[in-house]
This record gives C-alpha cells, sequence and structure tokens, in this order.
C-alpha cells in the first residue's frame, strides 16, 4: 500500500486534493471573518441611528481596545458564527423589528450554537412581557425558521458525519441532560462576573452599570443579556467565548456612559470620572497590547512544527511520521501547518510514554522533555506569566520551554543532522 505513494500520478492528485481542501478551509475562513466583522459594522451603524454619533464613537473606542472579541472572530469556532447571527439580531431589534429578530437567534440556535437558547428565551420573553410581540404571531413567524434550520442542520452534518445526527441537540443532550459539561472542567457560578467579563470588557466594565442608570433605554437590551450570562452561570463547565454574545450589547450600555460622562466633562464631578474614563481606556488599550503579545507566545507547538519543517528533512526515509500529542494539538498546530508528502502526521491519543519505544514514529511533537527511544533535539518557548518591575518597561512576559521536538534514535540520518539541542 505505501508503494502507491510513489508513483507521480498519485502523489499529483493528493496534492491537488490537499490543495483544493486548504483553499475550501481558508476561504470559509476569510468568508468568517469579514461576517463577524461586517456584522460589527451594521450593529454599530445601527447605534449610531439609535443612540447618536457620539455613543457610536465610543462603541467602536470600546470595542477596539478589547483583546478578546476581536481575537475570538478571527477564530473558525462556531461561538464566532453564532456572534454574526446575534448581532444581526441585535441590529433587528434596535430598529423593532422582533420577529426577524428572533428568526436570527433561532437559527444561530439550532444550527449553531445550541446555548443561544438562553440568550433566545429572555430576549423572548422579554418581547412577550412588553407586549412588542404576541405568542401566536411568534409561532407563525418563526416556525418555518425552526423547520428549516432543523433539516438544514440534519442534511448537512448527517452528511458530513455520515450518520445521522443533528450537532447542538447532542450537545444539548450531553450538557444539560445528562450534565456532563464538568468533565471539561469546572468554574465557580461567578467566574463570568468576576473574571471573564472584567477581561473581555476591560474599561467598558465599570462603565456597564453606569450606563443601565443613565440611560432608561439601556436596559430593556442589556436585561435579557445579562439574564443569559446569570442562567450560563449554572452550568459548571465555562469558558469565556461561550459568552462572547454578550460583549457587544454590555459594550453599547458602556458607550451610553462613556457619552454623557464625555457631554457633562466641565462640570467638576463629571470631570473627576472623565479623567477615570480617559485612563480606563489608556489601560485597556496597554492591556490589549500585552495579551496581544502574549497571544502570540501563546502556540509554541505551531513553531516547534515550523522548525522541523525546515530542519528535518531525510534522505533515507520515504516517510516522515511525525506525532503530535494532545497538549501540542491544542497549543498551535492545525490542518495548516501541515506539509505535503512525504510528511505524514499522527494525533493518535491514548499512546503512553512507554509505547512511543515501540512505535515507528520519526519525530515527536511533545510536551514531555524526555521519551524512550528518542531523543531530544530541539524547543520551543511558550507564555508562562505576566511580571511586574521597577523600571521600563513596568511588565515583563515571561516564557519557559513548552514543547519538545524529539527524534527517533534508530534513524542515522536524524543523529547525523545538527540540531540545537534541549539543553
Amino acid at each position: 500500500m505505501s508503494s502507491l505513494y510513489h508513483t507521480p500520478r498519485l502523489k499529483k492528485a493528493s496534492t491537488f486534493r490537499q490543495c483544493m481542501i486548504f483553499f475550501t478551509i481558508s476561504f470559509t475562513w476569510r468568508i468568517m471573518i469579514i461576517w463577524s466583522s461586517l456584522e460589527l459594522f451594521l450593529e454599530h451603524s445601527l447605534i449610531r441611528d439609535k443612540f447618536g454619533h457620539q455613543v457610536e464613537a465610543f462603541f467602536v473606542i470600546l470595542t477596539a481596545v478589547q483583546f478578546h472579541l476581536l481575537f475570538y472572530c478571527s477564530r473558525a469556532l462556531p461561538n464566532v458564527l453564532a456572534l454574526g447571527l446575534v448581532n444581526l439580531a441585535y441590529g433587528y431589534w434596535f430598529r423593532r423589528s422582533f420577529y426577524a429578530a428572533l428568526n436570527c437567534l433561532i437559527f444561530a440556535t439550532l444550527v449553531f450554537r445550541c446555548d443561544m437558547l438562553l440568550l433566545l428565551c429572555p430576549i423572548a420573553l422579554e418581547l412577550l412581557l412588553t407586549k412588542s410581540i404576541s405568542l401566536w404571531e411568534a409561532i407563525k413567524y418563526c416556525t418555518g425558521i425552526v423547520l428549516l434550520s432543523i433539516g438544514l442542520t440534519i442534511l448537512v452534518d448527517s452528511i458530513m458525519w455520515k450518520r445521522l445526527m443533528w450537532p447542538e441537540f447532542e450537545v444539548l443532550w450531553f450538557n444539560s441532560v445528562l450534565n456532563r459539561s464538568s468533565e471539561w472542567g469546572i468554574h465557580s457560578f461567578h467566574w463570568y462576573f468576576t473574571s471573564a467579563l472584567p477581561r473581555s470588557l476591560l474599561a467598558a466594565y465599570p462603565l456597564l452599570m453606569l450606563g443601565v442608570l443613565l440611560d432608561r433605554r439601556v436596559l430593556f437590551f442589556v436585561l435579557p443579556v445579562f439574564s443569559f450570562i446569570l442562567l450560563y452561570s449554572k452550568l459548571p463547565h465555562k469558558e469565556l467565548r461561550f459568552i462572547i454574545s454578550a460583549v457587544p450589547m454590555f459594550n453599547l450600555s458602556a458607550a451610553v456612559a462613556a457619552n454623557r460622562i464625555y457631554n457633562n466633562r466641565k462640570k467638576a464631578l463629571w470631570k473627576l470620572l472623565n479623567l477615570f474614563m480617559l485612563g480606563l481606556i489608556l489601560i485597556s488599550l496597554g492591556c490589549t497590547i500585552i495579551m496581544f503579545l502574549a497571544s502570540y507566545e501563546n502556540y509554541p507547538s505551531g513553531h516547534a512544527l515550523k522548525g522541523l519543517h525546515q530542519m528535518g528533512h531525510l534522505a533515507s526515509t520515504d516517510n516522515w511520521w511525525v506525532h503530535i500529542d494532545s497538549f501540542s494539538a491544542m497549543n498551535g498546530i492545525s490542518r495548516f501547518c501541515e506539509n505535503d508528502y512525504p510528511w505524514r502526521y499522527s494525533k493518535e491519543e491514548g499512546i503512553t510514554l512507554d509505547e512511543f519505544h515501540h512505535r515507528n514514529f520519526t519525530y515527536l511533537i511533545s510536551e514531555h522533555l524526555s521519551v524512550d527511544g528518542f531523543k531530544c533535539l530541539f524547543f520551543v518557548y511558550g507564555f508562562s506569566r505576566a511580571r511586574l518591575q521597577f523600571g521600563f518597561p513596568p511588565i515583563i512576559l515571561d516564557k519557559e520551554s513548552k514543547v519538545y521536538v524529539h527524534g527517533n534514535t534508530r534513524i542515522k540520518d536524524i543523529m547525523q543532522l545538527d540540531w540545537p539541542g534541549c539543553s
């Protein structure tokens, strides 16, 4: 079977197929980024129509100095796809097109992220209680999108997974009915309010509640989103990306407060608040720069694989098998990093350190410094922690060795190459 890979025709076909897959994935990824960016643009344009130019300007400023929202907009995650639809729903909500807003949230819930149900329900309940919509009209307008969404996701995902499935229903069943989300880690009930939101909102966090107090219109929009966070806090497993859809609405409330502070800046008390607000924005900018630098160092295994591709060419073997452990797969390595034949890759899980000695891997990319039967060829530093110091710069980003690249000691060509080493 392996001899088939040496034929030029099959090698060309394999290269063409991989190029087509890469093109499709990268094209879809770019469309997703454009989609998320466009929805943010449309949202702040609608904010201008409803709250004015200055609120729009502060919304843009507060969003621009936040690291996590912009970071996640560049990630191929279901949360990000749902975020685009949620922003679209917010826009319809601002324009009082309530049924269109509900349809966007329903599609996002059934196709991309089932947890958007926790946002859909509070918004729908508020619209019902304020008599903005009627129950009968909501059923009439939303039944079609429910059937379309379920049919579409079952059709597409069943083909891709090669079995009958509705992914978001399985996720809902796993997390809510079986209550097994805790298998992926547990955080305390208040984690979203005391950790995730302060890190994601930065300057907007202390301004958030002030906006609700200063403009009664904001409460109508913020209350259901706040309820979404509160309901989500009941789930043991928590991640910042789960609530990223709440950030744009909270930024709106903060922008309203910032606008009021700025307009009254000539008054004594407001002048102090204005200086405090400007300080918060500058601190947020500094934090975002630090987070950006830290995130750049947060993908050590990607740098390790790139280095291996540059240095690890061998003449004596036909296939260069690289095993990537779970830690490395989660810290920078994706299909975008892979090279064509003769490089081959394995992400097989459950292999013990003692078992590698009996496997025929050419190279290992691992979090472990020592593996029997393999020699450590080089390592890559990764972000460890941020540390304060006296002097300039006031904050230092500490790095430590995170990922190690090992070579099979039974392959002489590897041992003869000039490697940086791990000492």
